[in-house]
């Protein structure tokens, strides 16, 4: 992980995006406390059972956010992209509790990160910070939904293209190098599973197999 503290880089950083939706005192005191830091693809943002010192806020890249249950199988829940910030991880924070989720860069991911320290004294400060907090619990909120009732409703050949879909869209490629197994784990099934659905997928047009590469049509 490259971790940066100039603050002409930082500010740099953040002109492209939170320039515009935070006030100017705002974004002082975020180049003066905060910390940029790079991903490398796979690299552990943070991991289950974690104190968070610093919230991320996203400049680019993508990061998984994975739910674990007692015997070690996961589920993808959701992606944080360019703009986001883990509304999760505040609550950690707030509430000083160890993390119960596992954040994985997807790619190479760009942040600024804050410290902990700073949350509650901004909600308070800046209405700008309250407002961006509150949008991240809403759209978190909908993800959730939208996991829950995939898992629910949706049947499972179904789930595996949006979760492909899904995966395009965020990587930005229509072909995703990833295997079999990558995926069983990501939607909480085996592999078998997976390496069937896909020939039913590629039966009716929707990929095309690889080894260790899935292209994504007509999206």
């Amino acid at each position: 992980m490259e971790i940066n503290t100039d603050k002409a880089l930082i500010r740099e950083k953040l002109k492209d995006y939170f320039s515009e939706i935070f006030e100017k005192d705002l974004i002082d005191e975020i180049i003066e406390t905060g910390i940029y830091r790079i991903l490398a693809s796979g690299e552990t943002l943070i991991d289950i059972g974690d104190k968070m010192t610093h919230v991320p806020l996203i400049l680019n890249g993508a990061v998984k956010i994975i739910r674990e249950d007692k015997y070690g199988h996961e589920l993808a829940l959701y992606f944080l992209e360019r703009g986001d910030t883990c509304a999760i991880s505040f609550v950690n924070c707030i509430n000083r509790s160890k993390s119960m989720f596992r954040g994985i860069a997807e790619k190479k991911t760009e942040g600024i990160f804050v410290p902990v320290s700073k949350i509650d004294e901004w909600l308070i400060k800046y209405k700008s910070w309250r407002h961006f907090i509150i949008d991240s619990y809403h759209i978190r909120l909908i993800e959730m939904v939208e996991s829950i009732d995939s898992l629910a409703f949706m049947k499972l050949d179904d789930r595996l293209h949006k979760y492909l879909v899904d995966k395009v869209k965020i990587m930005q490629d229509n072909t995703l190098i990833i295997t079999h197994q990558e995926i069983a784990d990501d939607i909480n099934t085996s592999r078998v599973v997976v390496s069937r659905l896909l020939k039913v997928l590629e039966n009716e047009g929707k990929v095309i197999i690889r080894r260790n590469r899935i292209i994504i049509e007509n999206i």
